[in-house]
């Protein structure tokens, strides 16, 4: 069917639809836009994430600076506090670019496609055609966020007994395969 097959379908359509009819299924389309809140307040959340992990970064360069150079005191477990604040960055960064997938995907979804997206090279990471795509998506990154949490969670942990660290490897394992399965349909 052409797009002016279409049009006239919808003219026809229209004419035959009572103003009441025509008026409340345009104010319902209308509420459709209610979605940029959600779509405007990711995206701070999402920037306000990525300034907070990035001072964290910061943090961390000012402490190995400070560590190396400097002629502060040497912290006895400098290695495990660089790794613990540079693995919590990566959590905020992650959890921020849910945050930016669930805006842009909302965006295409319910109000528009992004033009300026559809030129660039990288559009294919953000772009969302369905709800399910969307899902995915944010499954992919939130499982990432788990694991990195779980690896934080992992560093910090003391294990007394040998059966500890064979519930860890076997929690290792269990992220591995989980990752293997998540992986396994996708095209890459």
């Amino acid at each position: 069917m052409t797009q002016e097959q279409r049009d006239e379908l919808y003219a026809k359509d229209m004419e035959n639809n009572s103003w009441i009819e025509n008026a409340f299924e345009g104010a319902l389309w209308s509420t459709r836009f209610f979605v940029l809140l959600a779509v405007i307040f990711s995206m701070i959340g999402g920037i306000a994430l990525f300034i907070v992990a990035s001072v964290d970064v910061w943090h961390v360069a000012v402490m190995v600076f400070n560590n190396y150079f400097g002629h502060g005191e040497h912290l006895s477990n400098f290695h495990e506090a660089i790794v613990a604040e540079l693995i919590g960055a990566v959590d905020l960064y992650l959890i921020a670019i849910v945050l930016f997938i669930f805006g842009f995907g909302l965006y295409e979804l319910f109000i528009s496609q992004i033009d300026v997206a559809k030129k660039s090279a990288a559009s294919k990471i953000l772009e969302i055609h369905s709800l399910d795509e969307l899902k995915d998506k944010l499954a992919k990154v939130i499982i990432m966020v788990l694991i990195v949490g779980f690896f934080k969670r992992a560093m910090n942990t003391t294990y007394s007994e040998p059966v500890e660290m064979l519930y860890l490897s076997a929690a290792i394992l269990g992220l591995a395969l989980a990752f293997y399965f998540m992986h396994k349909g996708d095209n890459h």
